[in-house]
Parts: structure tokens; C-alpha cells; sequence
């Protein structure tokens, strides 16, 4: 919801060539929203869906980091200041869903590599 507000400010802002990071990250969180919900993580289990959520959260705290410095510093209209500031807010809650995302990573890793190793040393 918070890249479809940023998305919509950039539209009605001078900072109407930033449209698009927002726009690409609101698709690829719906995408991934319906592929949880509809259990398409279960059906692809070559697909490693933690580490998917965590490269999308990493590279969107950083280019709406990015982009929010540049659309607050260098544009002066209303809207390009309000999505500078919904996109320090989406860097924020990025940045908490990195933390969290990265900690049910590191817990799948641990699950996948005790697994394996310890069978091959029994074979």
C-alpha cells in the first residue's frame, strides 16, 4: 500500500521520472503476496521464497532510500516532498522486513544445510 501512495505522489509530482521503482516494487510485492497466499512456495520448492522476499526488501530500502534524498533535495512541489517522505517511511518498514525476513532466512539455511551434510557424512 505505502509503494502505491509513493507511486501515486510521484505521478502528481515534478519527480515524475521516479514512477517507476515504486510501481515495479508494488508488482513484485503483490506478486509475492499472492504467491504465499495462494501456496505457490509449497508448489516450487526449487525456488528459495525467503531469500526472494530478502533480495526484494534489501534492494527496495535502498533505492527508496536513494530516491527519497534525491526527490526531497532536488524537487520543490508538494507531492515530490510528500513522496520523499512516505519513502523514508517505506526505507524504514523495508529496513524492519529485511530484519525480520533475514532472520527467517538464516533459520531456513540452518534447516536446508543440517539436513544434507549430515547425510552424506552417514553414506
Amino acid at each position: 500500500v505505502l509503494s502505491f501512495i509513493i507511486f501515486i505522489c510521484y505521478i502528481a509530482s515534478l519527480a515524475a521520472s521516479f514512477m517507476m521503482a515504486p510501481l515495479l516494487e508494488f508488482l513484485l510485492a503483490l506478486f509475492l503476496f499472492f504467491a504465499y497466499a495462494s501456496k505457490l512456495n509449497e508448489k516450487f520448492k526449487g525456488l528459495y521464497w525467503p531469500l526472494t522476499d530478502f533480495l526484494r526488501c534489501v534492494t527496495a530500502a535502498i533505492i527508496y532510500f536513494a530516491i527519497s534524498i534525491a526527490a526531497v533535495s532536488k524537487y520543490n512541489d508538494g507531492a515530490s516532498k510528500a513522496a520523499g517522505v512516505f519513502g523514508f517511511i517505506a526505507t524504514i518498514v523495508y529496513a524492519i522486513d529485511f530484519y525480520i525476513t533475514f532472520n527467517d532466512l538464516v533459520t531456513f539455511l540452518k534447516q536446508g544445510s543440517s539436513d544434507s551434510p549430515e547425510g552424506r557424512k552417514s553414506e
